[in-house]
């Protein structure tokens, strides 16, 4: 059971979810005006009587209606008295409950605690109801934002699945067996350092595409191909044999790759006519 508190000319009346409700505490609503006396008073009363069973009526299947013919008879008679707890343990109501414990007291679906706003004051019933409406417009604000938040999880979900489809651009990790061979060409070495097989292999898997295996290459495979020549011209400068090139290129490319998959600026660029990728 959710309890919220609000404050109504200055009285703090706690507000409690039952059976997805919202009950209003009756007893902290007299605190202004006095004791509970004022309830049992109410409670008495032949139109509060009235105005209590047709609401079970209404939204009570279980409600016991000879029970409530007896006590709307008895109204009005000086010897006629009626607790909440005797209203309802004869009639199986459900529009008022007794909570025991701390913060307990008499609670009334809002309904009924407007009502019986309007008996102890008319001002105090309009600032009840005024009170009461703020924290419902606060709570539906609050769910608006969780519900955003919820969506915004979903689409990160989504963006970690297709990421997912995506690792398929990754380009492969190489063997040692692989960095060991001798590639025709330095454009062959770069071609296995990011697409994991040279144009020769790229060709015989792909019999039926025109063109090569650039042509064939996303926008990201581009950017980072272009990377990769600029990169491998410094280490042919520097010396180093074409293995240990290969495998410097080869994890240059994984990173590059994953950095430029995620990045928003690429899929801008690459617009309504990107190239499609490279099969596997």
């Amino acid at each position: 059971m959710k309890n919220r508190t609000i404050s109504v000319k200055g009285t703090e009346i706690a507000i409690a979810t039952r059976h997805e409700q919202d009950y209003i505490s009756l007893t902290d609503m007299v605190k202004k005006f006095g004791d509970e006396s004022i309830l049992y008073n109410w409670l008495r009363n032949r139109n509060t009587i009235e105005f209590l069973g047709i609401w079970e009526q209404l939204y009570n299947p279980e409600f016991k209606p000879i029970e409530f013919e007896r006590f709307k008879s008895q109204a009005g008679l000086n010897s006629f008295a009626l607790s909440p707890k005797k209203w309802i343990e004869a009639t199986a109501a459900i529009g008022i409950y007794a909570k025991s414990g701390r913060g307990g007291g008499t609670y009334a679906h809002r309904d009924i605690a407007f009502e019986f706003g309007s008996w102890l004051s008319p001002e105090f019933k309009l600032y009840l109801i005024k009170e009461f409406q703020r924290l419902k417009d606060e709570e539906a604000r609050a769910m608006s934002l969780e519900w955003n938040f919820q969506r915004t999880l979903a689409k990160v979900n989504y963006k970690i699945h297709t990421d997912a489809i995506k690792e398929r651009l990754i380009p492969p990790r190489l063997t040692k067996a692989q960095t060991n061979m001798v590639y025709a060409s330095e454009a062959d070495l770069l071609n296995v350092a990011l697409f994991g097989i040279t144009a020769a292999e790229w060709r015989q898997a792909n019999p039926g595409q025109t063109g090569n295996m650039r042509d064939a290459a996303t926008l990201e495979q581009l950017v980072v191909l272009s990377n990769l020549e600029s990169i491998n011209a410094v280490l042919i400068h520097q010396g180093q044999p074409a293995p240990e090139r290969l495998t410097q290129l080869n994890n240059i490319a994984i990173t590059q790759m994953r950095s430029l998959i995620g990045l928003d600026t690429v899929g801008k660029l690459r617009g309504p006519h990107s190239q499609k990728g490279i099969k596997p």
